[in-house]
């Protein structure tokens, strides 16, 4: 399964003006050039993933292009090493397309095994979401929220100081062990983020004295959260990604009721990557997927998903997205404070984090 394996990436310097498709004329060669093609061969897109299944068929639905795909169930690192082991091959086993957690970007640029494309949407995608030369963009995103059994909870917590209540006794878990899981190492960086007044530099290690606070004041459970736990009662908040608490409330359907709150400080969100492969047997193929992604077409089918778009904000602002879309989904409002953290900082927080959390905290969370 695909994970979210890493946080944004560094600062990056002002972006050169995009130099993709920029009129209806060049959009009409691209899509000659890629029907020429034929095909797009994609790799680790589960069609239950951010409702992947939807915006494949979409894609083949107005492009009339086979979708050649590749192991729908792998992870980020599979599919970079399926780039490096098909470099000299044109044949079906060669991606096109690759979608990684953030880490893998940079790193596959400095191996040389990414093409730069700007979209024609390039200017709406934050600067800081991605590579100032086109190699690669973050898509989707996902930020860490509160999950809550309603059943239980009759007031849900709206930021990290609330989970500190004494309403809250026994009741608040992760969604791993701190000392191991991704999810868990930045739902503590996310509380000390909150914590420490936006300095990163400080997260960790407030995160860490925030968690002792919640263990000494009986409120955390250190058990690995999942939906079942919410749902039974043995931990009735859980701190997990959004996208994953919005799926629960739709499988649970209303088994108890749950409620999905971002915090108001303290939000932290993770993105995934696109990217083309240097050595592409399709590369206007895959070009025209990637304009198809960053449509609004392509960006609302990813939200409908539950996984926030990386031009969810600009989509907000022109007003395109649906009020039904969004009636399912926590307010616009409360992802405009959402922080990436650079992959520097990730790092520097997940040593402390791992290192500390037995002394500091004292929890063996299992």
């Amino acid at each position: 399964m695909k994970r979210w394996s890493s946080m944004l990436s560094v600062s990056l310097a002002a972006i050169v003006a995009a130099t993709s498709v920029a009129s209806a004329q060049s959009m009409e060669e691209l899509v000659a050039a890629a029907k020429k093609e034929g095909q797009l061969t994609t790799i680790a897109l589960p069609h239950d993933w951010c409702n992947y299944g939807e915006v494949i068929q979409s894609f083949k639905d107005k492009y009339g292009l086979k979708v050649n795909e590749l192991n729908p169930d792998a992870g980020s690192g599979d599919e970079v090493e399926a780039i490096k082991a098909n470099k000299g091959n044109t044949g079906p086993q060669a991606p096109d397309v690759i979608d990684v957690g953030l880490s893998f970007g940079p790193s596959a640029k400095a191996e040389g095994l990414l093409q730069p494309y700007k979209v024609s949407t390039w200017d709406t995608i934050p600067d800081s979401a991605k590579d100032a030369e086109g190699h690669w963009y973050g898509d989707y995103y996902g930020v860490l929220a509160f999950e809550v059994n309603k059943d239980i909870v009759t007031e849900s917590p709206q930021d990290w100081d609330d989970l500190l209540k004494g309403d809250y006794a026994n009741a608040v878990a992760l969604a791993g062990d701190p000392r191991a899981s991704n999810q868990a190492i930045q739902g503590v960086y996310a509380a000390g983020l909150s914590r420490a007044g936006g300095d990163a530099a400080k997260a960790a290690q407030a995160g860490l004295d925030y968690f002792a606070e919640l263990n000494k004041a009986g409120n955390f459970v250190p058990i690995i959260g999942k939906a079942a736990s919410v749902a039974q009662g043995s931990t009735p908040i859980l701190i997990r990604w959004d996208y994953n608490a919005l799926a629960d409330r739709d499988t649970l359907k209303g088994n108890p009721p749950l409620d999905v709150v971002v915090p108001k400080t303290g939000v932290v969100a993770g993105v995934y990557v696109q990217a083309i492969s240097a050595f592409a047997p399709h590369p206007n193929a895959a070009k025209l997927w990637m304009e198809h992604l960053y449509s609004d077409e392509g960006q609302l089918l990813w939200l409908k998903g539950y996984c926030h778009p990386i031009r969810f904000n600009d989509l907000a602002e022109k007003g395109k997205i649906p009020q039904e879309m969004l009636d399912k989904l926590p307010p616009a409002e409360a992802y405009k404070a959402a922080v990436f953290p650079t992959l520097d900082e990730q790092n520097a927080a997940k040593d402390v984090i791992t290192t500390k959390w037995d002394s500091v905290v004292g929890a063996n969370v299992q």
